[in-house]
């Protein structure tokens, strides 16, 4: 079987931030490349997105201004958050490419590159989960994506050209307010191509920065169960000098798997918060929709938007669980190991990483938020008091 490589845990990631023009990081393996072309693309697809985004504002406003299609106006707010989601993942991680590269390049001095290694840690374990979950979530989204791109257009195939069953109006993918009437003329295709390359983009901005933490995050979890393992493993010998460097290397890895940690929450810590934040609107609203009465074709495509809100939100909760009990894991595994042979210096010295261990490294949004699994119930604690509030509102 032939040896793994890093990039095969970040070759979903990889690929959609290739599809955006984003060179996300570089590494001694992986110098950057200048390319006018993933300029031109990146900078199209952005201007492209933030004016379908400020159109979609722009109905909104108008909407309640008017006391008009408020129904709609709530299905186009969590396009917008949707919108607004992606951007700001996509934005932070520009922003913070230097701190990113430094990530990558301390993964990658300490990734098994020999079979034997690679053997110890596990790794197929860990790249086939990687994997499986990176594929599983890359075609969740792009079912939604195109779910939602292509709708009304399979509408009037099917309805009116196929079946006759019905006359249906061409349609954009997406609300927004349009100054002209755009139906039966040239604009219509320009504003459908428009909104189709800004819904791919918001979409491949989520997935390839949700894919790209989860993948660095499966990196730490693997070197922390290692560690773990190690030091279970570990026949001492009761010679201070020997254990003494066996000890020494141990608490040297778990400090820098303790700064990569640090270092992720560093990067992710702001667009993890509002991800949270405005996912919690996006499933209210979409919720609302849901129960206010819609065609059961829509429905369906409410049902597949509000699945892929939870999964993304699920996915991240996931990998800060992982984390925290990979690293809480340190300390179970110094209990376990046979010390009771070793030097008492040895012994003394346990207490302190058994200590260090007691606190867990934790997927943070900043400072506000620990993120695990009980985070999926609070958000979805939140989402139903924003929907209680909403259908209150709405009755009035």
């Amino acid at each position: 079987m032939p040896l793994a490589k890093m990039d095969s845990f970040l070759k979903f990631a990889n690929f959609f931030y290739k599809a955006l023009g984003i060179e996300t990081y570089t590494r001694v393996s992986r110098p950057s490349v200048s390319s006018i072309w993933n300029s031109i693309v990146f900078w199209a697809n952005m201007i492209n997105l933030s004016v379908v985004m400020f159109a979609e504002v722009v109905y909104v406003i108008m909407a309640f201004a008017l006391g008009k299609n408020i129904v709609e106006a709530i299905m186009v707010m969590s396009y917008i958050g949707f919108i607004f989601v992606g951007m700001s993942k996509m934005a932070f991680v520009w922003w913070k490419k230097a701190a990113l590269n430094g990530i990558m390049q301390e993964l990658e001095e300490i990734f098994p590159r020999n079979k034997d290694d690679q053997s110890a840690y596990q790794l197929d374990r860990y790249l086939e989960s990687c994997s499986r979950l990176s594929f599983n979530f890359s075609l969740l989204y792009s079912v939604l994506i195109w779910t939602y791109n292509l709708f009304n257009i399979a509408e009037y195939l099917v309805y009116e050209l196929w079946l006759q069953t019905r006359v249906v109006d061409l349609t954009l993918p997406y609300m927004m307010y349009i100054p002209w009437n755009y139906a039966g003329n040239w604009s219509y295709y320009v504003l459908l191509v428009a909104q189709i390359f800004a819904g791919l983009t918001s979409a491949a901005g989520q997935v390839s920065s949700d894919l790209l933490l989860c993948a660095v995050a499966t990196l730490i979890i693997m070197h922390f169960d290692f560690l773990s393992r190690t030091i279970e493993s570990r026949q001492l010998s009761g010679d201070w000098s020997k254990d003494s460097k066996f000890l020494s290397g141990t608490v040297q890895y778990h400090e820098r798997l303790l700064a990569l940690s640090a270092e992720l929450n560093e990067i992710f810590g702001v667009p993890l918060l509002l991800n949270f934040l405005i996912s919690s609107f996006v499933i209210c609203f979409v919720g609302f929709q849901m129960t206010v009465g819609v065609p059961p074709e829509v429905l369906i495509k409410l049902l597949l938007f509000l699945v892929s809100s939870l999964s993304q939100v699920y996915l991240i909760c996931h990998h800060g669980q992982l984390i925290a009990d990979a690293s809480t894991g340190i300390a179970s595994a110094v209990c376990n190991q046979n010390w009771s042979y070793a030097d008492v210096r040895y012994r003394r010295a346990l207490a302190f990483i058994i200590a260090r261990s007691q606190k867990p490294a934790y997927l943070k949004a900043t400072v506000f938020m620990q993120i695990t699994r009980v985070s999926m119930t609070e958000l979805l604690q939140l989402s139903y008091k924003f929907f209680a509030l909403l259908r209150t509102m709405y009755a009035k």
